[in-house]
């Protein structure tokens, strides 16, 4: 017999109208959850995506790519930063100074982060200089005890420019009137918005007052900043190499990767959860050809007659629930691919014509809902749904092929 005879039969099973309505019913059943399987995997692997993209690039934008920092201290950073210049992918270096400590202000008090820094040299390894919202790092002057904040950390002291905030450190001085902690007021003179949670933790003030606030005779270390963040720890596990002397190196991924190991982890399981609505789709595809195999018995009888072998018999049915694998995959792919590249656009109109805000900015650093459409994870979903598909003809299309013709023509 012709080969195409098996996939002309398959094919024609799909589409024909079937006695009975109940296995249609689980057949487009199947193909609808096989394409909403599919749709949804991909358009939330894209946001989730999306997420990804926008954390790094803003707060990768204001957290240095590299640090390395002298043990305890670095003396001579002037020397070390020359140094690292010379590497041809570094683009910048700064001096810091790092610690922690309690903002004051009325009856409000934040934790913080505290930097020290030296502004005209941190806009090499940071945006915030051009993310200010009011005043600018260069205000911050030696001597002078000035601070510069995140706007949510502002917001929630209810600061003002110009106020006096109190900053605790968690250390301790011992006088002869007490055990005191160390206390020391600053003014706030710029306030920067980088969307990140930066703004609710950061507080810059300079190198010589972090100096005299965290009793250092030179710096911490220097910031480096990197041509390409993904090569950062690649860079600089080779200054590593050349720096003389015990020196601490680290990368942002040893700083950060904790959060975006978290996102990655999200990210797998979401995946695993969405997965189950193909599986279950699958399974539908199982139950449709059972039913198929059930009621076309005579049929499956008279093609052995004819000629047809049991492998042959096997591949119409293969074939048949291939199809629904295949156009619901293709449905959805399509859709998912759509969705995702216009979902922030999609959002955007529906939060204009209803009136609200799903990501309400006062509350959220991400303010729109990013899209990011990989083609890789596209490809990634087709071929597992498709695999899933084939997988699930091979039961009900063995159960086809072992039909014996006499058994199934004895009360035609």
């Amino acid at each position: 017999m012709p080969i195409n005879v098996p996939l002309h039969i398959g094919l024609r099973y799909t589409r024909a109208k079937r006695r009975n309505q109940f296995i249609s019913f689980i057949s487009a059943f199947s193909l609808l959850g096989m394409a909403l399987g599919v749709m949804a995997l991909i358009v939330v692997l894209s946001v989730m995506n999306g997420f990804d993209r926008e954390m790094k690039s803003r707060i990768l934008s204001v957290v240095p790519h590299g640090f390395i920092d002298g043990t305890p201290e670095l003396a001579d950073w002037r020397a070390v930063a020359d140094h690292v210049r010379q590497h041809p992918e570094v683009r910048g270096v700064a001096p810091y100074i790092e610690g922690f400590g309690l903002v004051n202000y009325g009856r409000g008090s934040e934790g913080v982060q505290i930097q020290g820094i030296a502004p005209e040299y941190q806009s090499d390894v940071s945006v915030v200089e051009s993310r200010m919202l009011l005043g600018s790092t260069m205000e911050l002057q030696p001597g002078e005890f000035r601070v510069v904040m995140g706007r949510l950390l502002a917001r929630q002291l209810g600061l003002a420019l110009g106020d006096s905030v109190t900053i605790t450190l968690p250390d301790i001085r011992v006088t002869p009137a007490g055990v005191y902690p160390r206390v020391r007021r600053f003014t706030l003179v710029g306030v920067f918005e980088v969307g990140a949670q930066m703004d609710q933790r950061l507080a810059l003030i300079h190198l010589d007052d972090a100096r005299r606030l965290f009793r250092y005779e030179g710096v911490q270390g220097v910031q480096v900043q990197v041509e390409d963040i993904y090569r950062a720890g690649l860079v600089m596990r080779e200054l590593a190499s050349e720096l003389p002397g015990e020196l601490r190196v680290r990368d942002w991924s040893q700083t950060q990767g904790s959060l975006f190991q978290a996102v990655k982890m999200e990210k797998i399981v979401i995946a695993v959860l969405l997965g189950i609505i193909i599986a279950v789709a699958a399974f539908n595809i199982v139950s449709s050809l059972i039913l198929m195999v059930a009621d076309k018995r005579s049929d499956i009888a008279v093609l052995r007659t004819l000629g047809m072998t049991a492998r042959q018999i096997m591949a119409v049915f293969v074939v048949q629930g291939s199809t629904v694998g295949f156009v619901g995959t293709l449905v959805g792919a399509l859709l998912g691919c759509v969705l995702a590249l216009y979902i922030g656009p999609i959002v955007a109109t529906l939060e204009g014509l209803l009136d609200v805000r799903v990501f309400d900015p006062s509350v959220y650093f991400i303010s729109h809902l990013p899209s990011q459409l990989l083609w890789q994870d596209v490809l990634s979903i087709c071929t597992v749904s498709l695999f899933l598909s084939f997988l699930a003809t091979l039961y009900p299309a063995w159960r086809a092929a072992k039909i014996e013709p006499a058994e199934a023509l004895r009360y035609e």
